[in-house]
């Protein structure tokens, strides 16, 4: 399975030059490197000042980088649309009206959630060791990476998982013509329900994929940054560095009206980057006088971006999101649950007990996290909030310790 690199950020921060920046400088270090655009508005091509298609193909004069834009409409066409005629002759057969049954088997996101697992059809089957991918602005890259989870949820309540039981009802509804339809029906899920698995499976292991944040040194770009970061880890997915695009070259000492405007300029960017505290590493790359396009242009960028260091990060261990502490015994101990997101000030919080879950919602994302056996059988104290969490008090609930 090669490794995965997601390149996100807000629209217009440059994410899809360096992506094919890094791509070509992974090539141009002995490693065989696929990047590949999932971006509804392809500009992987003209990064490369090449002309891509649907299948990866080599980049001429590049030895070892390979590129691909990813056709969503196709991927439906091909792979959704034998499901979506199965699911309707069930529904029809089950007594659904025909317009119902269509509407039930249109299911949004598809397109977006076929092009990640092309993605990663791509790593486990290719020659390459890296696939870099230049995925859509934040907002729809969020979304994409939420699709897996989301969409095995929604398969799972539509057509469950125990095929006996749909098997006897559709007998009793149908007759056993349906159950030989619904039997095609129950493969093709089955196989789609093996690949959002072995999709949940490569986002959360942080040794096969990680996210890489691109931003421009401006605070309106950077508060969407920080709360991609808190997504991003209320989802379970790493995020290996945040990279600052764009800064405008210091003048030094000149003198003049375009030397006052830089050094204003760079004064604002710094400062932007200065309050990005507790994000981990930041890299920087310089605003260039010519859009960086082609193989030789991407490699200077990618010289400036990663100096001698190795473009690929590091193997990391996953880190827990969850740590329980306690003190005291029966019914007179009180525990602690820290769960680990990064949190700026004006983060919108809100708790919840749902069963044995606590529902999190950070800034309208939500998120249900499963307690811990020992916390199933306490009710909720309290909370308090800081920049690297939140921290929930229990205590036992005496209807339930006897």
């Amino acid at each position: 399975m090669s490794r995965v690199l997601l390149f996100t950020g807000k629209g217009g921060v440059g994410k899809t030059t360096l992506s094919a920046a890094t791509a070509a400088s992974l090539a141009a270090n002995g490693r065989k490197a696929l990047v590949v655009s999932t971006d509804p508005a392809h500009s992987l091509g003209d990064a490369l000042d090449v002309r891509l298609g649907a299948e990866p193909s080599e980049v001429d004069g590049s030895a070892g980088l390979y590129a691909c834009q990813i056709d969503p409409r196709g991927l439906v066409d091909e792979a959704w649309g034998e499901l979506r005629g199965h699911l309707r002759t069930v529904l029809a057969g089950a007594g659904v009206d025909e317009l119902d049954a269509e509407e039930l088997t249109v299911l949004p996101g598809v397109e977006e959630l076929l092009a990640l697992a092309e993605v990663r059809r791509l790593a486990a089957s290719g020659p390459w060791e890296v696939v870099v991918v230049d995925c859509g602005p934040t907002a729809e890259t969020l979304r994409l990476l939420s699709l897996p989870e989301a969409f095995a949820g929604y398969l799972e309540r539509l057509f469950p998982t125990h095929r006996r039981v749909v098997r006897g009802l559709l007998a009793g509804v149908a007759g056993t013509g349906t159950v030989e339809k619904w039997d095609a029906t129950a493969d093709a899920l089955s196989r789609l329900a093996e690949r959002l698995d072995a999709l949940r499976s490569m986002l959360a292991d942080p040794s096969s994929c990680s996210v890489r944040l691109v931003l421009t040194p401006e605070r309106v770009v950077a508060a969407e940054t920080r709360r991609t970061l808190t997504a991003l880890a209320l989802q379970g997915i790493r995020v290996d560095s945040v990279i600052a695009n764009r800064l405008v070259p210091s003048p030094g000492a000149a003198r003049g009206a375009a030397a006052s405007w830089l050094r204003t300029r760079r004064h604002e960017q710094d400062a932007v980057l200065a309050e990005l505290t507790g994000i981990g590493e930041i890299r920087t790359v310089d605003h260039r006088a010519s859009e960086p396009v082609g193989v030789p242009a991407l490699l200077e960028v990618a010289e400036q971006l990663y100096g001698s260091a190795d473009p690929l990060p590091g193997d990391a261990d996953a880190a827990s999101m969850l740590e329980v502490s306690g003190s005291g015994r029966g019914l007179d101990a009180r525990y602690s649950l820290r769960i680990a997101l990064p949190l700026a000030d004006d983060t919108e919080l809100d708790l919840a007990r749902v069963g044995d879950d606590l529902a999190l919602t950070v800034d309208s994302r939500r998120r249900l996290v499963a307690l811990p056996s020992l916390l199933r059988r306490c009710i909720v104290t309290g909370a308090e909030m800081d920049s690297g969490g939140v921290t929930v008090g229990f205590r036992p609930d005496p209807s339930l310790w006897r």
